[in-house]
């Protein structure tokens, strides 16, 4: 009998085919709901006013994210990321719905596995699932106190025990990947890397891991000053299914770290930017057809595996980037040197 493909290897397989599309914003989705506290407290009685809390909204309001989720498939996506940024307790003790998170993660994991499934049926593509989870509103490498640069409100340990709970809950609602993005502080991803692989271990499987860097300026450096070379080297070990940007800019300001990442990465590229600069109100002014010709520079270019939006971005920016990517040849990952050392091979042959 045949070996039984893994996600990783369905997903390598769909990639090494074509560029695929993932999803676009939640959060600027979400606002365009109009919910009131109301709408997104429920019937919880936390204590705490929940407006904002996009999250809880997979217990309270699961109509929208599954709203969302159904839009950005009708697009063109083939990965839907969960409405779990901030479902960790670090982030949900702020509206007091710490004790909340497995709950919030599962539903919000099975609430895209169920839509994912759905599409996936009605035409045989595979859809995927990502398990979101994002930086917490804490940082490992840097102080917050300006007179006490020793100072760590947290330690490694503990936020990788925060992670895992969100990693352990994202899987047992059917998450096929966890996506560790927004990453302004390469030790924060290291402790969700560590809780990703803990959990692989844990299960007996293996749970690819998916990363994205934000930049904080356009020297092309994260929060706690790794440039996009040295983020790549700090967390290359953990064989990631993805490695790319989002956040922090649109396209245009991407390009020369999207070219420098995918020269030097042996991995799936994914780059999903804002749509555009915020405008002096923090909206999003860039119209689809010019954020899809932008990151369509990098298709042409060979540079990405995997296109989508972060802030801003709506299903329409989702379908004039599916479009845009429709039978253009998705970059070829190039073979890990040590590998092609021993087959004697010169490092860096470009796979078939």
């Amino acid at each position: 009998m045949g070996k039984t493909m893994t996600k990783r290897d369905l997903f390598n397989a769909a990639a090494a085919e074509r560029i695929l599309i993932t999803d676009g914003a939640f959060g600027t989705e979400i606002q365009n709901w109009k919910l009131s506290e109301a709408d997104y407290a429920g019937s919880l009685a936390l204590g705490h006013d929940q407006k904002g809390n996009n999250d809880i909204l997979a217990l309270t309001k699961p109509e929208v994210p599954e709203a969302i989720h159904r839009a950005y498939f009708e697009a063109g996506a083939d990965i839907a990321e969960t409405n779990t940024f901030s479902a960790n307790k670090i982030s949900q003790a702020d509206y007091g719905a710490e004790g909340l998170v497995r709950e919030i993660n599962v539903e919000s994991a099975k609430l895209a596995r169920r839509i994912a499934d759905e599409y996936e049926a009605k035409d045989g593509r595979p859809r995927f699932v990502a398990g979101a989870i994002g930086p917490t509103n804490k940082t490992l490498s840097l102080s917050p106190d300006v007179n006490d640069p020793g100072y760590r409100e947290i330690d490694f340990d503990y936020l990788t025990q925060v992670y895992r709970e969100q990693v352990d809950a994202l899987l047992e609602g059917g998450a096929d990947f966890i996506l560790i993005e927004t990453v302004f502080d390469t030790l924060n991803a290291k402790a969700g890397i560590m809780a990703a692989l803990q959990a692989g271990e844990a299960l007996g499987r293996d749970v690819p891991i998916m990363l994205s860097m934000t930049l904080t300026d356009l020297s092309g450096r994260n929060l706690s000053g790794h440039t996009v070379e040295a983020f790549w080297h700090a967390v290359r070990h953990a064989r990631p299914l993805t490695i790319g940007l989002n956040c922090s800019f649109g396209a245009e300001q991407l390009r020369p770290h999207v070219k420098t990442l995918s020269e030097i990465c042996d991995t799936l590229i994914m780059v999903y930017p804002n749509a555009g600069l915020p405008n002096e109100l923090g909206e999003y002014d860039e119209q689809p057809a010019t954020t899809a010709g932008l990151v369509g520079e990098w298709a042409e270019a060979g540079q990405v595996n995997v296109l989508g939006g972060c802030c801003g971005s709506t299903p329409a920016h989702i379908k004039a980037i599916a479009d845009m990517a429709r039978g253009r040849a998705p970059r070829r990952v190039p073979v890990p040197a040590v590998r092609t050392r021993l087959a004697g091979l010169e490092p860096f042959t470009m796979a078939a």
